[in-house]
C-alpha cells in the first residue's frame, strides 16, 4: 500500500521542516503547497503555524488558501491544524483583535493566570483526551501523555463537544479539537517526540483511509 500524500500548507510562517519530517516519519508522503490548486488529490491537509495569528490569516487570505481550507473541512476531508492552525479555525482572537476563518464558533483569548505562571505557556504539559474513540488518540493514554506547548493564547469553543483534549495551566484550556475528520492541536506534535509521532501516524492512517 502506497503512502498517502499529506499536503502541508506553506504560507510563509509555518515550521515546515519539522512538520514535514514528522509526517514522513509517520509514514506519509509530503507535498508542500503554496496555492490551492497544488493540494489536488492529497489524502490529508496540514495547516501548521508559529507567530502572530493576524499574519497567518492575512497570508492565507492573500493566496486563497482560506477558501481552500474551509472547503476541505466542509467536505470532511482529513485535516490537521497545529498551534496557529488551530486558532485560525475560530471566529475571533484577542490577539490584535483578529478575525479568524470562522469555521467553528468560538474565540481565542489570552491566558489569564496567576503572576507566578509565565506567559507564554512553554514546554511540556500533560493532556486529557475527552473524545475517547477519536482516531487521532489511538495508541495514546486517555490521560497523562505529555506534549510540547508554546503559546500565549488559547481557544474557547462555543460548542464544547468540539474539544478532543484538555490541558491545565492555571486553569483548564482546550488542547485539541476534533469534528469528523477535522483535527487541530494547540501543542506541537512535531516537537513532542514519540507521542507526537504517534499522533501524526494516526492522522496519516486517517488520510490513508480517505
Amino acid at each position: 500500500m502506497s503512502a498517502p500524500t499529506i499536503a502541508i500548507i506553506d504560507y510563509g510562517m509555518g515550521n515546515l521542516r519539522s512538520v514535514a519530517k514528522a509526517v514522513e516519519t509517520a509514514g506519509g508522503a509530503v507535498r508542500i503547497v503554496t496555492r490551492p490548486e497544488e493540494i489536488g488529490s492529497a489524502g490529508g491537509l496540514v495547516l501548521p503555524g508559529v507567530g502572530a495569528l493576524a499574519d497567518c490569516v492575512t497570508a492565507l487570505k492573500a493566496g486563497g488558501l482560506d477558501v481552500a481550507v474551509r472547503a476541505w473541512i466542509r467536505a470532511d476531508r482529513p485535516f490537521l491544524g497545529v498551534c496557529l492552525g488551530l486558532q485560525a479555525l475560530f471566529d475571533f482572537s484577542e490577539e490584535a483583535d483578529t478575525p479568524g476563518l470562522g469555521i467553528f464558533p468560538g474565540k481565542v483569548v489570552r491566558f489569564r493566570v496567576a503572576a507566578d505562571l509565565k506567559i507564554p505557556h512553554m514546554g511540556w504539559n500533560t493532556v486529557r483526551f475527552m473524545q475517547l474513540n477519536s482516531p487521532l488518540a489511538a495508541g495514546l493514554a486517555t490521560e497523562g501523555e505529555a506534549f510540547y506547548f508554546v503559546h500565549s493564547y488559547h481557544c474557547v469553543p462555543a460548542d464544547w463537544s468540539l474539544v478532543l483534549a484538555e490541558c491545565d495551566y492555571g486553569g483548564v484550556f482546550t488542547a485539541a479539537i476534533a469534528r469528523g475528520r477535522c483535527f487541530a492541536t494547540q501543542f506541537h506534535p512535531e516537537k513532542s517526540q514519540t507521542k507526537g509521532i504517534q499522533l501524526y501516524r494516526n492522522f496519516v492512517a486517517v488520510a490513508a483511509g480517505a
